[in-house]
């Protein structure tokens, strides 16, 4: 459903992004884990089309970004880390605005956006100025304007910030049925590794750029000579080098 080709990406001199290969499955949460400034946010805005690569290539359900964007996008809902919407537009409209923007006829927005309302508990604040609303609600309402089109791919940016704990299980139980039921692929990009750890299927860690490991928490812990690793000990092991780890255990103590 999602597969790069040696996906590379430079600025100037600086290569943020070297030659990763993915191949994500549909039905599959696929988690993407990095130090700050590993190029997880290069990689996400090359995948939506944001910034186009220095090389390599993507699919998306099988469409060529490059050659054919408009059809690779419209198979993709991206929820970004922070909540960007029309303040001054109802919880209805802004799903009509997003909904048009996809080709979506009044009718089909009118049929879809009810039930999605319901499900992210906006139901009674449909007609009410997305200004009024608090940060979750706000990023309840990007989640569903992004499901709008009914995408086979979702990509999500740090899913669970500003979501109290009524709205993180409604997200988590979200996925599950997403992924696991209705056979659509998620790329989740996070800094919650409980979070990662409980949800996805496989995952994947970027540092300085560079994939540098992939896999089910099985094959993570074989990666790294420990069957009873958490991905927290995998992560540290992998990304941050053995004297880190003494300094956290240490403090930890």
């Amino acid at each position: 459903m999602i597969r790069t080709e040696k996906l590379s990406k430079k600025f100037g001199g600086f290569e943020a992004v070297k030659d990763i290969d993915l191949d994500i499955k549909p039905g599959e949460i696929f988690g993407f884990l990095g130090p700050n400034g590993a190029g997880k946010t290069t990689t996400i805005r090359m995948l939506i089309g944001l910034l186009k690569p220095s090389s390599g290539k993507i699919f998306l359900n099988g469409y060529d970004l490059e050659k054919n964007p408009i059809a690779a996008k419209s198979m993709v809902g991206f929820i970004p880390d922070r909540p960007y919407i029309y303040e001054k537009l109802t919880a209805r409209e802004f799903l009509g605005f997003v909904g048009g923007i996809y080709g979506m006829t009044e009718q089909e927005i009118d049929k879809k956006a009810p039930a999605l309302l319901e499900f992210f508990d906006l139901k009674n604040w449909a007609d009410e100025l997305a200004e009024a609303f608090s940060h979750g609600m706000k990023q309840r309402l990007v989640y569903a304007s992004a499901l709008i089109h009914e995408p086979k791919i979702i990509i999500v940016d740090e899913p669970m910030v500003g979501m109290d704990p009524r709205g993180a299980k409604l997200l988590k139980d979200a996925f599950r049925e997403f992924a696991h039921k209705e056979g659509k692929t998620i790329f989740m990009s996070t800094h919650t590794l409980e979070v990662a750890e409980e949800l996805c299927d496989r995952i994947g860690i970027i540092s300085k750029g560079q994939l540098i490991a992939q896999g089910t928490m099985a094959e993570l812990r074989a990666q790294s000579k420990n069957q009873n690793a958490s991905l927290e000990e995998i992560f540290l092991q992998l990304t941050a080098g053995q004297e880190i780890q003494e300094l956290i255990q240490s403090l930890r103590a």
